[in-house]
């Protein structure tokens, strides 16, 4: 086990230095120059000289990606041509709502699965509702968000519309996670107005996972329950529910963990159309409005954020599948 955790490891540091390469050549191809937008676009042609000199953009390639990656190390990921702040403080003010986003839409992911994967396989009529939530998945993201807004909002007001709270003087400490923070300053106003505001995006961001989870740990379980340890199982006078809890779920566990993983992406491309349609002031909002302001230091700033989550939670998922399965860290 120790050797896989190693060998995990070191691979995800290879990837994440590839996903580094690719982000900087693709500063090298990008038709802008970083020093002509450091100066302005009146200045002349010595000042654009001197800044190309101070942005070390006068070195060989290989010299500009070795100082490209002492940037990345100390935090540096450029300044915002749209906000003129540093990328990587504006990311900071805009993680925690993303981040709070990603945590619901994962629990009711989850919730999803387990729904869709145990309805089908404990109970025989459960046609409705695989038909129900499969409806909802196969729809875009857009079409998802849309026709819950149309319903939960505009017909029958039970949820707003977007936004991340209506309460003006609503914590912003120390988390930055308001439903935390509201619960760590005792705002239970905040806490259910915050809970109100999450759940029609976090609802659209996570049916395509849970759905996606939920098929695939439906068909693992119905392949292990045939197997005849369970056989034995339910001969000791274990219900239906305590031999998939005890026995079933973990030897089933590989295949979906490995679909939460990839989902995960989804999640993360996902997350830019879900923030703008709810007005969610997350990284998704960011990332559009600097997309339509030609950001490119923000854009490649959240691409490598956004990369680099996907990568560990990925190598998460492959600890997580050693864990449920000790065969997988001999393979």
């Amino acid at each position: 086990m120790r050797r896989f955790l190693l060998n995990r490891l070191a691979m995800m540091l290879v990837v994440l230095l590839a996903m580094t390469l690719v982000v900087f050549l693709l500063r090298q191809v990008v038709p802008s120059d970083p020093a002509r937008a450091a100066v302005g676009p009146n200045a002349p042609p010595s000042a654009v000289e001197a800044a190309r000199h101070v942005l070390g953009l006068d070195q060989p390639v290989y010299a500009q990606y070795i100082n490209y990656l002492g940037q990345l190390l100390h935090g540096n990921l450029g300044t915002s041509t749209r906000t003129l702040n540093p990328v990587a403080s504006d990311i900071a003010v805009y993680l925690p709502a993303s981040l709070e986003l990603i945590i619901f839409a994962i629990l009711i992911a989850v919730a999803f699965a387990f729904a869709l994967a145990f309805g089908q396989t404990l109970f025989k009529h459960s046609g409705f509702l695989r038909v129900l939530l499969l409806s909802g998945a196969s729809a875009p993201i857009f079409l998802t968000a849309q026709l819950l807004l149309l319903l939960l909002w505009f017909k029958l007001g039970w949820l707003p519309s977007g936004g991340r709270t209506q309460v003006p003087d609503a914590p912003t400490g120390p988390t930055g996670l308001l439903t935390v923070d509201s619960l760590v300053n005792g705002r239970f106003d905040v806490l259910w107005d915050a809970l109100a505001h999450l759940l029609l995006p976090a609802l659209t961001l996570g049916l395509p996972m849970g759905v996606a989870v939920g098929r695939v740990l439906q068909s693992s379980l119905v392949g292990t329950l045939r197997q005849d340890y369970i056989r034995t199982a339910r001969s000791k006078g274990l219900n239906g529910l305590q031999v998939v809890r005890r026995h079933a779920l973990r030897n089933s566990a590989t295949g979906p963990l490995a679909m939460g993983g990839l989902q995960v992406g989804l999640m993360l491309a996902n997350i830019l159309i879900v923030e703008r349609i709810f007005a969610w002031p997350g990284l998704g909002l960011y990332t559009v409005e600097s997309l339509g302001n030609s950001d490119l230091n923000a854009v490649l700033g959240i691409a490598l954020v956004f990369g680099a989550a996907f990568i560990v939670v990925n190598t998460m998922v492959d600890l997580a599948q050693a864990i449920a399965d000790p065969r997988v860290a001999l393979e």
